[in-house]
């Protein structure tokens, strides 16, 4: 079995995807710890302000559980698009420069279009997930709010509220998982070369594709992380934003065979 192939069947010029062990994704979190030490003067301002958005959506959730579950899992599913600058460091980092919070910041700018179309998507697919839990909300709870204070309560010890956060689950899991497939490696490419919206999300399905138990075990660390920064009050995610973040750059480098392609400047 070769040990890539590429994206694009019998194409000589599209990226090829390397296939993958199943222990590469704890090497990519080795990779992704040393890379927020090598810079913490700028991965763990980005990671806070992750914890700073967090806290202006509970806030504009103020009393309303259900608004605080939606908003934030529409938050955590853009992670990998407003990630983006984390990417951007290591991308600095592997090529021995030093990276600055502006270069971070402004990451977007190798290649504008493609990136804006991405967010497009992922912008979509938060809106159809919106749509679906309010009206999961509307059907099985019939409407009504549930408030903080008895929120653990009403979810976990109510039939109708144990019912609703089942199927709030499974669904978001299903949403979670396409954004996962078409980002995972498609954003740090697109920072990498002047590659268009299209090849940069058909190479990150095949990653997925071709890697299907390594990439589920790296969905599930994903989640597992971004858990622990969510249940510390949002202040964990100032640290796991970062790792993951730096972690899925070397996953997009030991993915993707893409030495043909002309890299951006920096």
């Amino acid at each position: 079995m070769p040990s890539s192939i590429p994206v694009i069947e019998n194409s000589l010029t599209t990226p090829r995807v390397r296939k993958i062990e199943y222990d590469r994704p704890w090497e990519w979190l080795a990779a992704g710890w040393r890379d927020l030490w090598r810079a913490p003067a700028v991965s763990i301002p980005y990671g806070l302000l992750f914890v700073i958005m967090g806290y202006a959506l509970v806030y504009l959730a103020t009393t309303r559980f259900q608004f605080i579950l939606i908003l934030t899992s529409s938050f955590m599913l853009a992670g990998p698009f407003l990630a983006m600058g984390l990417y951007e460091v290591s991308r600095y980092l592997e090529v021995g420069k030093t990276p600055t919070l502006g270069a971070a910041l402004t990451a977007w700018r190798h290649n504008p279009l493609p990136i804006l179309l991405f967010g497009l998507l992922v912008g979509l697919l938060i809106i159809v997930w919106v749509r679906l839990s309010a009206l999961l909300f509307a059907v099985i709870l019939g409407g009504h709010n549930i408030v903080v204070e008895t929120s653990t309560a009403e979810l976990f010890f109510s039939g109708a509220g144990l019912t609703f956060l089942l199927i709030f689950t499974l669904v978001g899991g299903i949403i979670a998982w396409i954004v996962f497939t078409v980002s995972v490696v498609s954003i740090p490419m697109m920072l990498d070369h002047k590659i268009d919206f299209i090849m940069a999300v058909l190479t990150s399905f095949t990653a997925v594709r071709v890697n299907l138990g390594p990439m589920i075990l790296w969905a599930a660390l994903i989640v597992i992380f971004t858990g622990i920064g969510l249940i510390t009050f949002y202040l964990g995610l100032a640290i796991a934003i970062p790792l993951i973040g730096h972690a899925s750059w070397h996953a997009y480098r030991d993915l993707v065979e893409d030495s043909h392609l002309e890299p951006q400047p920096f």
